[in-house]
């Protein structure tokens, strides 16, 4: 099992951070390799929309590492894409990569709409990783869309796993104690009674990144 894991977050200590760690631990008990890239290190030009992947089935941009990454993106068994939440999408380092795979397959203008057909079909497990301050994941429906329109354009039989935290405005939030969960309410004037049940909230939200992990690395060779 191959899994490519995109770190979205300009914080390395973030709480969608956190759920790709959990997500990885969970994963270590196999032998599935696990590669991390952080999105806003890598030397990547934006996509320009000029088409010609239409023609030459790849991207035409160059002079940065697409290529590398095209490479790694293509072998993987597992996508996973963690990412907090900015103004109702992904951060802009992830959506910049995102943008580039429109390469991966060949687009028609047709008089009811866009036809999207991938140069190949994939077999991928697609993860999304995110955490918003917002106490509802409706905000994270742009996100959500454009993974389950992604994953099945590229193919019937992939598939996508979705983790969403809630409510996680401060770095680490996640991973608080109740004690400290108080504290922080306190000052950002949230009715402390929520500590407690968020609390327990968060710790299921990384159980649940853990389990993901172990599960799809346990379909090694499957």
């Amino acid at each position: 099992m191959n899994i490519l894991a995109f770190h979205g977050s300009h914080r390395r200590k973030g709480n969608s951070t956190r759920l790709l760690h959990e997500f990885e631990r969970g994963t270590q008990e196999s032998r599935a390799q696990f590669e991390e890239i952080f999105a806003e290190e890598i030397n990547l030009g934006n996509c320009k929309g000029c088409l010609r992947c239409n023609l030459i089935k790849r991207c035409a941009v160059k002079g940065d590492e697409w290529e590398e990454l095209r490479t790694k993106i293509l072998k993987a068994d597992v996508l996973a894409f963690a990412s907090p939440i900015y103004f109702h999408h992904l951060s802009a380092p992830l959506k910049k990569i995102l943008d580039r795979f429109r390469s991966f397959m060949h687009v028609r203008i047709t008089e009811q709409g866009l036809n999207h057909t991938p140069w190949e079909e994939w077999k991928k497990h697609f993860v999304l990783l995110l955490s918003l301050g917002s106490p509802h994941d409706a905000d994270a429906k742009p996100v959500i869309d454009l993974f389950t329109f992604l994953s099945a354009t590229l193919g019937p039989e992939n598939k996508l796993h979705t983790i969403v935290g809630t409510r996680l405005a401060v770095t680490g939030q996640v991973t608080m104690s109740r004690e400290e969960l108080g504290r922080l309410y306190a000052k950002l004037e949230l009715p402390i009674h929520l500590a407690e049940s968020d609390y327990q909230r968060n710790q299921a939200l990384l159980k649940s990144c853990y389990e993901l992990g172990q599960s799809l690395a346990a379909k090694q060779g499957k």
